[in-house]
């Protein structure tokens, strides 16, 4: 898929989502560490995590796995979490007259904050300035 992006929103639930070059989210969920571990991710995707709690982590894992990824600032995507989730599960009955911010949200919405990071990180080109790559190439560096 041309223009892929994988994005990880870190955290003690993880959010993973898949996003098409055109924006469409492909594939998103929630997951534990070990589920993570196990992706395969595709080598023309770009991988992007959110700089937040827990990045290190997640970071130092894909590292480790030679997976070339990109941190990218998070502040603000728990909110944008809410509204793509509302957009895509619009409220029905008399929840329509609740204004956004006073709408719980049916369940964890890690994998939302993930497609925010992803569409944040598509606005910005590969190694802009505001995110930072890690991975393969810096291992070869011989940084650490």
């Amino acid at each position: 898929m041309d223009g892929l992006v994988i994005a990880i929103d870190p955290g003690k639930r993880i959010g993973v989502a898949w996003v098409a070059g055109d924006g469409r989210l492909v594939r998103h969920e929630v997951v534990d560490a070990a589920t993570l571990a196990s992706y395969a991710f595709p080598s023309e995707a770009r991988v992007v995590v959110g700089d937040g709690t827990g990045s290190a982590a997640i970071s130092d894992g894909l590292r480790d796995r030679g997976v070339v990824h990109e941190l990218v600032d998070e502040y603000g995507t728990t909110e944008e979490a809410r509204e793509l989730y509302w957009r895509d599960h619009p409220p029905r009955g008399w929840w329509r007259l609740v204004p956004l911010g006073l709408r719980p949200p049916p369940r964890s919405l890690d994998d939302y904050a993930a497609y925010a990071i992803a569409l944040r990180a598509r606005s910005t080109r590969p190694h802009d300035r505001r995110s930072r790559t890690h991975g393969a190439s810096k291992r070869s560096s011989g940084r650490s």
